[in-house]
């Protein structure tokens, strides 16, 4: 059973975490050369605009989540630690970007290169085409690296979707985040069904690719809401799904509704499986983008379609 929350909780307190809520402490010397590669080509990454809790492992490995068109973003979403932007702060999209993507690609050695960005709903193409530049900076610079995308819902475009999936891509990720209940809580300039049909039109678009999407957990949702997205997740043709617990970046977003067990993480995983997932990454310190290396694998079976452990301190 989840550990709820009391509905009467002051979101003010700071909340135990449970013993299974624990990662890797960033310091390693691997993590400090990623940082170095990082901070050298002047990129953002995901990693630590979002206070991600895996920041120590992932970057030991010399594996980092790059975002791209800057680090404002347009939407007012709830749950994000990302900063906002507006139109006395944002800036152009810096067209030299791509390129310095591709160079960190091909000095950090990846195999699997995994690129979001903000919402920047003020670019006319919501950002496609330096999405575009970015990949075939990637491959121009790292031929034999794979290329995850994790895109923003370009505001229901299919036009803007079709560039972003012809530009050679393997998988392309949009995360619906949480149960369409939840939205305008949680997403209040998103759309439930507009973000799957980007997943839907992907796929459409480029038979070829794989398609990914990810839910948190300990917001709010029940159970049968979130088996039933599966299901909507699936009639879409969506072939990997990520689960994690959700973790309150500051007290400035969403106070977390529940503590969900590694137990219940694990059930969801087989839940999702049976559903014909091909591949399923459900724990409580999964993000879209962890252990992703494995999600473009060709084969996934009950064993190793999941990494629902937490990671090692």
């Amino acid at each position: 059973m989840s550990l709820e929350i009391p509905r009467s909780h002051n979101p003010s307190e700071r909340l135990v975490k449970p013993g299974w809520i624990k990662a890797k402490a960033p310091g390693s010397p691997e993590y400090l050369e990623t940082k170095d590669i990082v901070r050298g080509l002047r990129l953002h990454t995901v990693c630590e605009e979002a206070h991600c809790p895996n920041i120590g492992e992932c970057w030991t490995h010399h594996t980092a989540t790059f975002l791209i068109m800057g680090d404002l973003c347009t939407r007012r979403c709830h749950f994000c630690a990302v900063k906002k932007g507006d139109a006395e702060t944002l800036v152009a999209l810096d067209p030299h970007e791509p390129n310095r993507v591709g160079s960190a690609v091909k000095e950090l050695g990846l195999q699997h290169a995994v690129i979001t960005s903000v919402d920047r709903d003020d670019v006319a193409d919501g950002g496609a085409a330096h999405y575009a530049a970015t990949v075939g900076a990637i491959h121009a610079q790292a031929p034999s690296c794979k290329i995850e995308l994790l895109i923003p819902d370009m505001q229901g475009h299919v036009e803007d979707v079709r560039t972003i999936v012809s530009a050679g891509i393997n998988i392309l990720n949009h995360n619906l985040e949480t149960v369409p209940r939840l939205y305008k809580k949680v997403r209040p300039y998103a759309g439930y069904i507009r973000s799957l049909s980007v997943l839907r039109w992907g796929k459409e678009i480029d038979p070829s690719i794989m398609t990914k999407s990810g839910i948190m957990l300990g917001i709010g949702e029940e159970r049968d809401e979130v088996l039933a997205l599966m299901d909507d997740l699936r009639d879409a043709g969506v072939d990997i799904m990520t689960i994690g617990q959700y973790l309150r970046p500051s007290a400035k977003q969403l106070p977390i509704r529940a503590w969900v067990t590694p137990e219940e993480f694990k059930d969801y995983e087989e839940q999702g499986l049976r559903r014909g997932f091909k591949f399923v990454e459900s724990g409580p310190l999964v993000r879209s983008s962890y252990h992703a290396w494995k999600h473009s694998l060709p084969v996934a079976t009950t064993s190793n379609a999941s990494s629902h452990e937490t990671p090692a301190a």
